[in-house]
């Protein structure tokens, strides 16, 4: 964002070096090499303590949150099958693949487990790496049994610690992206340090750390910084070359580590299509990051053995859709405003219905429906009619798939992050849509040869990319509490750069017509300088304060229940239960398991859905032959499920279920007209009386103060 005025030619007068005199011209000689030298000399060493600061920071960082995990669980202290306990839900059957490629004899054999298991889902033989994103754990596992470190290091400390090595290099990235909208290090200082002081709010790693986006948000925030500067003009062409490789090189990692790449490229290519639509980006610049999205995205597909649901993505076909169109309507950007108007509304409209078009093609042709759960959750999530269908209720009942709560922002005030980010986003929008305005007005009357257009305000187009990028994530958030982690590192980002942009503080300091040189410096140093003190003073009490409370993990009940399957049952024994409980059998005993919850497979949200009538009203007749069909020998059930109070009447687990099956659902409240008492009572419950004839199908071998574990009887 820039300012271009008419000189005042009666108050500046620039003297040519031709008209010097001979003595004068010589002093000048003397003086213009020493200066450029100086100044040369001043800018290579604040790069040299910017990147110095960059990596303190981002270190830092890395050692802080493991130093919160430690404390928080006392990890080194406790025993292993604790230590894989806290490996919660997914993130537990993530790290059993790392623990599974350890454990083969050869890497060869580790891999071929991999390619041909049998394990994860009884009575069926899949690819992991096909279904799921492990080829980082595959990864790891390769690297630690080569390196010659396990004398030294436990393989999950060597797991543990790449984590959070990575988030050195996110902190890093995200340093980056700040220095290179602003143009001074102080932004990046300012970025990382909200990263830290909002945590509770930029990540979680520190207690979901195998999960799938604590790989992947890493190597999006190189690419958003690749692309950041990418964007730049009039870059060198060897520079413009390797910035395309590290996009090239990122994006292909993030979408190799995390199943939902596709819906988070997907908004990138949204921004890049609106600012290319509004002349606000260099088109040949959107094609080449359009073709990246593409390529990497189908070298993840070939990695991951032709995986249907990356060929049927709505990427792919967003992306194919804007080059086809583009090619088709070649007089996009010229005619008077209105004309532009009508134009890009058709350009809009073509887009969206060739990318439908083509979506349903490529799912029909692949029979691709392993992602028709997440459309049906966002069908009804936008109100766009209610459902009983199981799995869309299942994410709209739970608490991250729901709205971002606001004492959310309250949390970010507080470090006067948000307050920041709003002024921020305020000025630079006014700018985009003034800029956009002009761009869309001046196509019709292109200017004379060696006149120089002249306008009040610019956005530079790495701007405003990161506008539209920060503006499509915060939506994302706001209506999905999950991906609140996206955009809340950008607003660090965002806010740090605007308040140390040199553009930003001109445009007000005009305003109030103050502006002149001194005082655009003193603002754009002072006020982040200030803010970091703020932060610093702030938060310093409380950090110390975390890093002096030591607690402990707890949880007996699910030790107990590990160490009895792991002494107590055969090595081939599968069992049934929740996905979340299923996930750490598999972990700590690898035991077979029925279902578990990588709910990206349509016959997997079937079969779990087929298990989990051990806590509807179904007869035991009906659960043993029910589970029996996916060979089960034993079921596990859950206190805190059967019983639940978390949530309110409707979203219960229980509830959920009967609602799926017709029936009416218990406790006080209303249930729809349609639905019907049902003729059996909940199996949960009344499998625990021990009447006859729920003791002919399930013999009770264990027990304690939350876990119920029931061994099938093999007659039907």
């Amino acid at each position: 964002m820039m300012y271009i005025r008419q000189r005042k030619e009666t108050k500046t007068i620039e003297v040519s070096e031709d008209f010097l005199s001979p003595k004068e011209n010589e002093k000048l000689e003397k003086k213009l090499p020493s200066g450029r030298a100086s100044g040369r000399f001043w800018k290579i060493l604040s790069s040299v303590v910017g990147g110095i600061v960059a990596l303190c920071i981002g270190l830092l960082t890395s050692v802080y949150l493991a130093t919160l995990h430690e404390n928080d669980l006392w990890f080194s202290n406790i025993k292993e099958v604790e230590r894989e306990i806290s490996f919660r839900t997914e993130c537990g059957l993530y790290y059993s693949y790392y623990k599974q490629m350890l454990q083969a004899p050869t890497l060869l054999q580790g891999f071929r487990g991999l390619i041909y298991d049998n394990k994860t889902e009884s009575m069926r033989t899949i690819n992991l790496l096909q279904r799921m994103n492990i080829y980082q754990e595959v990864f790891l596992s390769v690297v630690y049994r080569v390196l010659p470190i396990q004398k030294y290091l436990e393989p999950v400390y060597f797991y543990i610690y790449t984590l959070f090595g990575l988030q050195a290099v996110y902190v890093t990235a995200l340093y980056i992206t700040s220095w290179l909208l602003s143009g001074t290090w102080l932004s990046g200082l300012l970025a990382a340090l909200w990263y830290v002081t909002n945590r509770t709010d930029t990540t979680r790693v520190e207690f979901t750390i195998p999960l799938r986006e604590n790989w992947a948000l890493p190597f999006f925030a190189i690419q958003i910084a690749a692309v950041t500067y990418f964007l730049r003009p009039n870059l060198q062409p060897l520079s413009e070359k390797l910035t395309l490789l590290a996009i090239f090189i990122s994006t292909f990692l993030f979408s190799l580590t995390w199943q939902f790449n596709q819906f988070m490229m997907l908004l990138q290519a949204l921004v890049l299509f609106i600012l290319d639509s509004l002349d606000m980006l260099p088109a040949v610049k959107a094609t080449w990051l359009y073709g990246i999205q593409i390529s990497c995205l189908l070298l993840v597909c070939m990695l991951q053995f032709f995986n249907s649901m990356i060929l049927g993505s709505l990427l792919i076909s967003f992306n194919l859709s804007v080059l086809i169109v583009r090619k088709l309507q070649k007089n996009l950007k010229t005619g008077t405003f209105l004309t532009r108007i009508g134009k890009l509304l058709l350009h809009l409209l073509l887009v969206f219905c060739l990318t439908l078009f083509l979506n349903n093609v490529i799912k029909k042709i692949l029979n691709l429906k392993s992602d028709e759960h997440i459309f049906k959750f966002l069908k009804a999530k936008f109100g766009f009619g209610a459902t009983r269908d199981f799995d869309a209720n299942l994410y709209l009942c739970e608490e991250a798939f729901g709205l971002l709560p606001l004492n959310t922002f309250q949390r970010l005030s507080e470090t006067l992050l948000f307050y920041a980010y709003v002024f921020v986003l305020l000025v630079t929008v006014i700018t985009a849509s003034v800029v956009a305005f002009r761009n869309l007005s001046d196509s019709a009357s292109p200017q004379p040869m060696g006149q120089t257009r002249k306008c009040a305000v610019d956005l530079k187009p790495e701007a405003a990319y990161n506008l539209i990028h920060t503006i499509l994530f915060g939506v994302l958030a706001l209506s999905t509490m999950r991906m609140k982690y996206l955009w809340t590192s950008h607003m660090c980002v965002f806010a740090s750069f605007g308040l140390c942009s040199s553009e930003i503080w001109e445009l007000l300091l005009r305003l109030v017509h103050l502006c002149n040189p001194k005082r655009i410096w003193v603002m754009r140093y002072s006020v982040p300088i200030v803010t970091l003190l703020y932060l610093c003073c702030k938060s310093w009490p409380g950090m110390m304060d975390e890093l002096s409370e030591l607690k402990e993990f707890y949880d007996p009940d699910t030790v107990e229940l590990m160490d009895w399957i792991s002494s107590n049952t055969p090595r081939k024994a599968v069992f049934a239960g929740s996905m979340q409980l299923l996930a750490g059998v598999k972990l700590c005993t690898g035991r077979t398991l029925t279902n578990h919850p990588h709910y990206e497979d349509k016959s997997l949200r079937e079969r779990t859905q087929a298990v989990y009538q051990i806590y509807a009203k179904r007869s035991p007749e009906e659960v043993h032959s029910l589970l029996r069909s996916f060979g089960a020998d034993f079921v596990i059930l859950e206190d805190s499920i059967c019983y639940e109070r978390r949530h309110q009447r409707g979203c219960r687990l229980r509830d959920l279920l009967d609602v799926a099956n017709g029936h009416e659902m218990d406790g006080p409240g209303e249930s729809d007209p349609d639905l019907r008492p049902a003729d059996h009572p909940r199996f949960c419950e009344e499998i625990k009386r021990n009447l006859p004839s729920y003791a002919a199908h399930f013999t009770r071998v264990f027990q304690n103060k939350t876990f119920h574990v029931y061994k099938l009887s093999r007659n039907k």
